[in-house]
């Protein structure tokens, strides 16, 4: 039996972000990162020595996702830096990460610019699809252009993911096993 596949972002669901670097949800851990797409966008934008990027992640979320009756997969523009900085210090095996072939365009069903590629990279396969992002006409879209079940749970970008979220996603999985 086909696990369905739970497609994840990292910036709102795993990492949390505010406005105040000083404001970080209760339980999450600091971390300074040094990937290498956001040093390149520093220095881009004109600094000339970025400094790695401070992430927030909950240390029990690797073992509540691993426990979870899904594939995870990477649904982040970090890409496989996911894999690379995030997966060690959640305690993750290397994911599947999806490789996007274009990033924040617009779409002109106003859809959130992942929507279609999750589509079409699930091929068909039960997926839940956890984001900061999305909006009802990414999960009506899905609903109508997608062959399998498929769960799109909108997460608050100020607290990451939540007890209430992981027993969704759980109850989920247990009502779309193929």
């Amino acid at each position: 039996m086909a696990r369905p596949l739970l497609m994840l972002d990292v910036d709102g669901p795993l990492a949390p972000y505010v406005g105040s670097p000083y404001r970080r949800p209760e339980g999450y851990l600091t971390h300074r990162v040094p990937v290498r797409s956001w040093r390149e966008r520093q220095r881009a934008s004109g600094i000339r020595d970025p400094k790695p990027l401070r992430v927030w992640l909950h240390p029990d979320h690797g073992p509540a996702l691993r426990a979870l009756p899904y594939e995870l997969v990477w649904a982040t523009t970090w890409k496989n830096e996911a894999n690379e900085h995030l997966a060690p210090l959640l305690g993750l095996p290397e994911l599947p990460y999806v490789d996007w072939p274009s990033m924040h365009h617009g779409d002109p069903d106003g859809l959130h610019w992942k929507t279609r590629h999750l589509v079409a990279w699930a091929a068909g396969r039960p997926f839940a699809w956890v984001d900061d992002e999305t909006g009802p006409q990414d999960a009506a879209w899905i609903a109508a252009h997608h062959p399998a079940p498929a769960l799109t749970l909108t997460v608050d970008h100020r607290f990451g993911l939540r007890p209430t979220d992981f027993t969704a996603l759980a109850d989920w999985a247990g009502r779309n096993e193929s």
